[in-house]
C-alpha cells in the first residue's frame, strides 16, 4: 500500500508542476506568454487562458483526497484529451518531434497516476 501512495504522489505530483502550477503562474505573472503554445497551433487566444483553467481545475480534482471519484475519472479523462490533442495538433501543424513526444511523456505519467490511484482504492 505504501509502495502504491509513494509512486501515485510521484506522478502525480510531476502532473501538479507540469499540468497546473506552470500554466498557472505563467497565466498569472507573464501573460504575455500564456498563448505562445497555442498561437502558433492556429488557436485563439482566449483557448489559451480557458485551457489553463481546465488543466488547474483537473490537477486540483486528481490531487484533492476529498473530491469524489466520478469527478476524478472526469478530471483524468479531460488531462488524457488535452495531452493527446496536443500531440495532434503539434503532428498535424509543426511537426517537431520534440513538441510532439512531449504531450505524451506527459501522458504517460498521468497514466501511472492513474493506474495507481485505482490500485489505491482496491486494495486499501
Amino acid at each position: 500500500m505504501r509502495k502504491n501512495k509513494t509512486i501515485f504522489w510521484a506522478a502525480t505530483s510531476i502532473i501538479i508542476l507540469w499540468e497546473g502550477i506552470m500554466p498557472l503562474s505563467t497565466m498569472l505573472f507573464t501573460p504575455e506568454y500564456v498563448n505562445m503554445g497555442t498561437k502558433p497551433l492556429g488557436y485563439p487566444d482566449y483557448f489559451a487562458y480557458a485551457l489553463i483553467v481546465f488543466k488547474v481545475l483537473g490537477v486540483f480534482a486528481i490531487s484533492y483526497p476529498k473530491i469524489p471519484d466520478k469527478l476524478k475519472e472526469w478530471a483524468y479523462a479531460g488531462l488524457t484529451f488535452n495531452l493527446i490533442f496536443a500531440f495532434i495538433s503539434h503532428a498535424y501543424v509543426d511537426q517537431n518531434i520534440g513538441f510532439m513526444l512531449l504531450p505524451l511523456v506527459v501522458l504517460g505519467i498521468l497514466a501511472v497516476s492513474y493506474i495507481y490511484n485505482r490500485k489505491m482504492k482496491t486494495n486499501g
